[in-house]
């Protein structure tokens, strides 16, 4: 149906051209010196895709031939339909037996327009860029640096880390970008100073304004641990940094593991053999003390501080906290 429809079209064209010529006397007066033919349209402008039919009326009777002076711009098929490619000038010619006559086509530039043309993010952050085109072209999408921003083939621009990239957006050879800047994060924590005994902990606090999990260091394991949600635990006396990292920014805070005071309810005693006594150790950090005996043989001494006398002698009691030791002298006899 349609093609019948463009078939009429092209016909009462053609016949209203050639009415035009025996009206106006002038295919008369030239048919016996020579040949000419007549267009519908010699100047145009379209937009990259459009399409439009040139038609042509020609004294010598002929079809005449179509042809494109440059086809990578527009093209023309044996029907007169011109097709526009990329922006530029072309000339298309319609030739018949010594006849000529040419339509000068301007395809225009597509024009891109952008939304935005920067955007500022937090790494893990998203934006969502919309182009428009005057033809209405789809536009490709591309990053400069996928590293830093990477974007989706609807435009969807996502932060991987700190640093400035272009997203440029393209259609028919035109092209329009846009700079994406990703902020380096900022970042609190507090406390910056703690301090703790062996078996300690404190869970730290980070603000950021980014939404990337922190990681967490400490730079002396053995004396402070920390775990990933900031978390620090006291191992042993000693000073250490924790660390939290964002995108390269970072926060620290000293940890200072203090040895205890280890104080005993009797620092010397005298013992029969047999006999038992029981010590017990004050120590600061709360911790229970490492209770050990220097000479098992004379006495000795379990976890709860009991002591017990084994041989007549003399033996060392100690309570040990992280470092620290406490001692009893005890004097065993018969």
């Amino acid at each position: 149906m349609f093609f019948l429809k463009r078939s009429k079209l092209l016909i009462l064209s053609v016949c209203t051209l050639i009415a035009a010529l025996f009206l106006s006397g002038e295919f008369t007066a030239h048919a016996k010196t020579a040949p000419f033919i007549l267009l519908n349209c010699y100047s145009k402008q379209v937009n990259i895709g459009d399409s439009f039919y040139l038609i042509a009326a020609s004294t010598t009777g002929k079809r005449p031939a179509w042809s494109s002076s440059n086809s990578s711009i527009a093209s023309v098929s044996s029907s007169g339909k011109v097709t526009a490619k990329k922006a530029g000038i072309v000339t298309i010619r319609a030739k018949s037996k010594g006849a000529e006559a040419s339509c000068t086509v301007k395809v225009n530039k597509t024009k891109i327009t952008l939304n935005q043309t920067h955007v500022s993010l937090e790494n893990g952050t998203t934006a969502t860029l919309t182009a428009t085109t005057s033809n209405g072209s789809p536009v490709k999408w591309k990053s400069q640096k996928k590293s830093i921003a990477a974007v989706s083939d609807t435009g969807l621009v996502t932060a991987k880390k700190p640093g400035e990239t272009t997203i440029t957006a393209s259609a028919d050879g035109s092209s329009i970008t846009c700079t994406i800047t990703v902020r380096k994060p900022k970042l609190t924590l507090t406390p910056t100073r703690i301090t703790l005994y062996r078996k300690g902990s404190k869970r730290l606090s980070l603000q950021s304004s980014s939404q990337i999990p922190p990681t967490w260091k400490s730079n002396r394991r053995s004396v402070a641990t920390v775990d990933d949600k900031g978390v620090v635990t006291a191992i042993k006396h000693g000073t250490a940094l924790i660390t939290a990292t964002i995108d390269g920014v970072s926060k620290t805070c000293e940890v200072v593991v203090e040895q205890p005071s280890v104080t005993l309810s009797q620092t010397e005693a005298s013992l029969k053999k047999g006999e038992t006594l029981t010590l017990t150790a004050k120590v600061s950090s709360g911790n229970a003390p490492v209770w050990s005996s220097s000479n098992t043989a004379v006495a000795t001494v379990s976890s709860k501080g009991v002591i017990t006398a084994h041989q007549p002698g003399k033996a060392y009691i100690y309570a040990a906290e992280d470092g620290v030791k406490s001692r009893c002298t005890i004097k065993v006899s018969e």
